[in-house]
């Protein structure tokens, strides 16, 4: 589930230099998926507080609706609308991803074209399963096929996720966003497991406009918006489809993957975390199962249904892994590593608070 870029990944921990590898492809894999939910209708941002939205007479501020009308109301305009824009990803460490982006949907599929404006060339496509990631640099375009789980937000395909039972929504007003009326949304975590997110909601079209991930202070962590949306021209589907497919003279790079559980590979958690609930596993295919040993990590993702959490699992080995645990951060995104369950390394990585990924590595077990 590899994808390769976005230069500022590098900063990610202190001992970034025992784990680097893994540590590049997590948080490039977290943009690029940050991307294509913005474009999928969600995105990440820094904006002024609450305090600063202008509320009409027209909207019920204050007005507490589920969360999971809004996150079904988000998902459905993904699947029925095609579009394109340009927004900037940014994070309160300093960091900035600008990007031009095309969406395409026909009620049933979707595809997504994400060209980065800002450090290496790099286009990303995603259409479902597959995602191909083309480096003009390299002549190389990088596949990558399987199911596409999103770190922030994982859309509940239904209403009954139990995303009402950790989060709250609050109706702020209205606000203008890349020249559309939006509803601002407050989605507020009831305990400190998770963080919170302040959301714009585009009302003729549900699409995410805008959003911020708030830390217990309510400071901004991150922020993406659209600087600028059109709805009625976009490029079509079969365009995309075939720009994606057309690989040229590239060198094109298939990166199976192997999908599996973390029960199946001897993994549990002792104790529940606060609604966060182990979720699909992958390998990569020619690493089942004799290179599996030689320290390619399996990845497991744990989730509340809103909030992912991508655990990087393998054995320890004392010339890569440095002899006590590390913690970093780069604006939302909160890291740790450290050897857990005798001789196994772990690489957490997730829009959570530290103490959750703390928690995390205390109940993970390794039971063979």
């Amino acid at each position: 589930m590899g994808q390769e870029g976005l230069s500022h990944a590098t900063v990610l921990m202190r001992s970034a230099h025992a784990c680097e590898g893994v540590l590049k492809r997590i948080v490039s894999l977290r943009h690029a998926f940050a991307w294509g939910l913005m474009l999928a209708g969600m995105a990440k941002a820094l904006a002024g507080p609450a305090s600063d939205i202008a509320v009409p007479a027209s909207v019920a501020a204050g007005e507490v609706r589920s969360v999971s009308g809004w996150l079904e109301r988000i998902h459905r305009a993904s699947r029925e609308h095609s579009y394109s824009g340009t927004f900037v990803l940014l994070s309160s460490s300093g960091a900035m991803v600008s990007s031009r982006i095309w969406h395409a949907a026909d009620g049933k599929d979707q595809i997504e074209r994400i060209e980065a404006l800002n450090g290496s060339p790099r286009v990303v496509y995603r259409r479902e399963g597959l995602v191909r990631t083309f480096l003009p640099q390299a002549r190389m375009v990088r596949e990558d096929r399987r199911d596409m789980p999103s770190l922030f937000p994982r859309l509940p395909e239904t209403a009954d996720r139990g995303l009402d039972a950790h989060y709250t929504v609050q109706a702020l007003g209205r606000e203008r966003v890349a020249g559309h009326e939006s509803e601002v949304a407050w989605l507020r975590p009831r305990d400190a497991l998770r963080f919170g997110y302040r959301m714009w909601v585009a009302e003729a079209s549900g699409l995410i406009l805008k959003l911020q991930t708030l830390d217990a202070r309510g400071r901004v962590l991150e922020q993406a918006a659209f600087s600028q949306l059109e709805l009625d021209n976009p490029v079509s589907f079969p365009r995309l489809a075939a720009m994606m497919d057309d690989v040229g003279d590239f060198r094109l790079v298939k990166v199976a993957m192997h999908k599996t559980t973390a029960k199946a590979e001897g993994w549990q958690l002792k104790a529940p975390i606060g609604g966060f609930t182990p979720g699909d596993c992958y390998r990569q295919e020619d690493a089942v199962p004799a290179q599996a040993q030689a320290g390619l990590p399996l990845h497991c993702l744990l989730s509340d249904g809103l909030a992912t959490v991508s655990l990087f699992l393998e054995r320890y080995d004392a010339s890569r892994h440095p002899p006590g645990p590390s913690a970093g951060s780069m604006g939302a995104t909160q890291t740790l590593a450290l050897r857990i369950s005798g001789n196994m390394w772990l690489t957490a990585v997730g829009e959570v608070p530290q103490e959750t990924l703390r928690l995390v590595a205390e109940r993970l077990e390794y039971v063979h």
